[in-house]
């Protein structure tokens, strides 16, 4: 496919782009218009990243667990932590906001101090009845005292449910319908209904309410990411833009980058759309990625434009040699950068898939524009004044050039010991690195639901769910003695786990039972003993309320039970020792010929899904360096150029990850991505400069010293702008409230500017140290292809200068 890029196929594309401009502008317009129409069909992520395969065994754990019981991230909980709740007002206003959300259809059942009822016997019907602890309203100090002290100290059921015993913190629980709750009515109901009664709420009654939960977490995280998208490409075009107009100091040449810019963002957003994938906090980065990426296009095509009109002074001609001479070499960039966003494509992570998906295609589509709009909005333009042009001569850029050539020509010896340096000193630093499976560490941090978390996690001890389902391998199994005895000695194991709430089962509701069958004597509150299980069962089966409470922690055949507890924010290495020390108390209690038990949640397979992106981030860097190698044994057929070209790629990758270590940022979906993006961008610089050292070989009848230093002082100054291009284009992503988009921002700017200086020092070093072994004429003299033409190119008779 390759061979047929040659100048004279170059050449033939010129023709057809200035030929039929007026066609191409048109096609674009229709393409644009096409793109926008599938905007509509651009949908917010509704529900946590998956990162795990669907055929993961995690995954199909907790799918099983969500077809036994439904949904179990549907909880949102309402805290309060003030004395004055415990006043007549303010406890019945707080009763009364929970009240007001149970009409709503979104809503299943509301749980506040209001609806606690207590398990009473009845030796009449032999039945337990439920009692409310409040029957109305309260209207006097000692309701409230007594309520106090029944559910203080005489009714360890609720305990660390609705309230804190020890903080005097109240909660009000509300349990939202389960096909409602990964919809986009769910961020209507949370964002239009729940915020602004809890505000009218603070606003009456003076108290600050918290507000957390998996389904209000997740709203108000997504919500965040929308806001931040218009941010982040205001952000991109005015930092690349400005940059662009410091370098080029024409308001024309950055209106005509930032409509190519602009028309690749609505692009991508009509191919997000069009393949019908959600946005998410990673497909909300590719818009202005599009932007920083497409920029260097610009700078490239334009600046060539701006040298050739300089030169000769022939506007078509100049037009023609800009899409002939750089047009190649554009595009084998473009290709080499979409791959290392394509890589992600052979995960088996949907998220990572859909990613590398839509960022490939988008490179490419940005790269036919500027290919496209950049020479044909040319034609329609005078030419460019004097003072556009001054740029080309800009001292300080010649001064940062000669000062590298400088170094490559004399202190080749300091270059390599400082590159073995930062070698040695990466490694260490990389044996720091850990890894991160936090829900949410990557969430906005100066946001007041991530403080609500913090204030849930301090009093409830975390709002993540973590599930234990048993299954007893036989119906009714759940409700035998031996059963709960084992699912009990469980329970103390989670209990003594400062990292886990207080577990919620069958058992409790059990205890809780037989407390009632003693007549609510706290000190009954456990387990019967054999001989007292059949009254109390007896009692229990003829309660209609028992069997409402049961459905919750048993299925409907008694198979099937589960014990939840919530986990606060811990580190991967935390969650694993829990994870094992559970499966270790597991393995004891519950022999596997007769019980098969398992732990899912959300939690924990977030966790995993950490993991699991860990693995295929070595597989998609690994699968990025080899089809870039393929590429350049394509380009320069020579083993030893594989070598040299990789090596200045792969330092930036070890350095950033070296820091990485050092400072503490983990490995974690968002930071995984660096170093392939990263890798695919930088490789870009290596290209320019090998086929220009191979172009200079060839004008310098292969003296290697002259065509290295030759070849450094013509790409240098392109190098150093598209390099700080693209660190400012990325440090935009530092203005996040994510802390995963901030660290990726800072790591890949960081990793790009390394890049830089290693594609300008570390490779002509490599090369001139090298030369007697890489200095091969036939190899170099006929490449596979031609990045860029030989500059004795015949200009083309077809290309008159139109004068009308």
């Amino acid at each position: 496919m390759f061979k047929i890029l040659t100048t004279g196929f170059w050449e033939a594309i010129a023709r057809l782009i200035l030929r039929n401009k007026i066609f191409i502008l048109i096609a674009i317009i229709l393409a644009t218009i096409f793109f926008s129409t599938q905007w509509k069909y651009m949908q917010f992520s509704s529900t946590e990243a998956n990162l795990l395969p669907d055929d993961h065994e995690v995954n199909l754990t907790y799918n099983n667990f969500l077809k036994i019981f439904g949904e179990e991230g549907n909880l949102v909980v309402l805290g309060v932590k003030d004395s004055t709740i415990f006043t007549v007002k303010q406890l019945n206003a707080w009763n009364n906001l929970a009240d007001s959300f149970k009409d709503y259809d979104e809503v299943d059942a509301v749980l506040s101090i209001k609806d606690l009822k207590k398990l009473v016997k009845n030796t009449e019907e032999v039945k337990f009845d439920l009692e409310p602890f409040i029957q109305d309203s309260i209207s006097s100090m000692e309701e409230i005292l007594k309520l106090e002290d029944d559910l203080f100290k005489k009714y360890p059921f609720y305990d660390n449910f609705l309230f804190n015993a020890e903080t005097k913190t109240l909660r009000t629980a509300l349990y939202l319908k389960k096909d409602f709750i990964n919809t986009p009515a769910r961020k209507v109901f949370i964002l239009n209904v729940l915020q602004e009664k809890v505000d009218a709420f603070e606003e009456q009654t003076g108290l600050d309410v918290r507000v957390s939960g998996m389904p209000y977490i997740r709203t108000l995280s997504s919500q965040s990411i929308i806001d931040e998208i218009p941010i982040f490409i205001g952000g991109a075009l005015f930092v690349t833009s400005l940059i662009f107009f410091l370098f080029f100091r024409s308001f024309r040449a950055t209106f005509i980058s930032l409509i190519v810019v602009c028309i690749g963002v609505m692009w991508t957003f009509g191919i997000l759309g069009l393949l019908g994938y959600e946005i998410t906090v990673l497909t909300a980065l590719i818009p202005p990625l599009i932007i920083v990426i497409g920029i260097p296009n610009c700078v490239f095509l334009i600046n060539k434009y701006q040298q050739e009109v300089k030169s000769h002074g022939n506007k078509v001609k100049s037009l023609q040699r800009v899409i002939t001479k750089v047009g190649n070499a554009t595009l084998m960039t473009n290709v080499t950068t979409a791959s290392g966003f394509a890589t992600f494509i052979f995960t088996e992570s949907t998220l990572l898939k859909e990613f590398g998906i839509v960022a490939s295609l988008s490179i490419l589509a940005i790269f036919l524009l500027c290919l496209l709009v950049i020479p044909i909005m040319y034609t329609f333009l005078p030419y460019p004044k004097e003072r556009h042009l001054e740029h080309l001569n800009k001292r300080w850029i010649g001064r940062f050039v000669g000062w590298m050539e400088s170094m490559v020509k004399n202190k080749k010896i300091t270059i390599y010991i400082t590159t073995l340096i930062l070698i040695v000193t990466s490694i260490i630093g990389i044996y720091q690195i850990k890894i991160s499976g936090s829900l949410i560490e990557d969430m906005p941090q100066n946001t007041e639901f991530f403080r609500d978390i913090r204030f849930f996690e301090s009093e409830f001890n975390g709002i993540m769910p973590l599930e234990i389902l048993i299954d007893t391998k036989r119906k009714k199994g759940v409700m035998k003695l031996s059963t709960l005895k084992r699912m009990d000695e469980l329970e103390e194991l989670i209990h003594h786990i400062p990292e886990l709430s207080r577990p919620i089962s069958v058992v409790s509701l059990v205890k809780y039972s037989k407390q009632a069958y003693y007549n609510g004597n706290p000190k009954y509150y456990q387990l019967p003993t054999s001989q007292e299980n059949s009254f109390i069962l007896s009692y229990a089966k003829n309660s209609t309320s028992n069997t409402d409470m049961l459905s919750d922690f048993v299925d409907s055949t008694g198979q099937y039970a589960r014990i939840t507890t919530f986990m606060k924010d811990i580190g991967t290495d935390k969650m694993e020792r829990i994870e094992e020390d559970l499966q270790d108390e597991i393995d004891k209690l519950f022999p596997k010929e007769r019980y098969e038990v398992t732990i899912t949640g959300k939690a924990l397979v977030f966790q995993k899904g950490t993991k699991y992106l860990v693995k295929n981030l070595m597989i998609s860097l690994t699968l990025a360096i080899i089809l870039i190698a393929l590429f350049m044994a394509y380009l320069f057929r020579s083993f030893k150029m594989i070598v040299v070209s990789l090596i200045p790629n792969l330092l930036p990758l070890l350095i950033t990850a070296g820091i990485m270590g050092y400072i503490g940022v983990p490995i974690k979906p968002s930071t995984i991505l660096v170093f392939s993006i990263a890798f695919g961008i930088s490789v870009d610089d290596t290209i320019h400069f090998l086929a220009k050292y191979r172009q200079e070989l060839q004008a310098n009848n292969w003296k290697i010293r002259k065509s290295v230093y030759g070849a450094l002082r013509e790409t240098g100054v392109s190098m150093i702008y598209t390099s700080i291009v693209l660190f400012f284009g990325f440090s935009v992503f530092t203005i996040s409230s994510f802390g995963g988009t901030v660290a990726l921002g800072a790591l890949v700017s960081i990793t790009l500017l390394f890049a830089m200086l290693s594609n300008l020092l570390l490779l002509p070093s490599l090369l001139l140290s090298l030369e007697r072994n890489i200095a091969n004429k036939e190899v170099l003299r006929k490449p596979s292809i031609d990045i860029i033409p030989p500059e004795d190119d015949v200009e083309n008779n077809d290309f008159k200068e139109n004068k009308d």
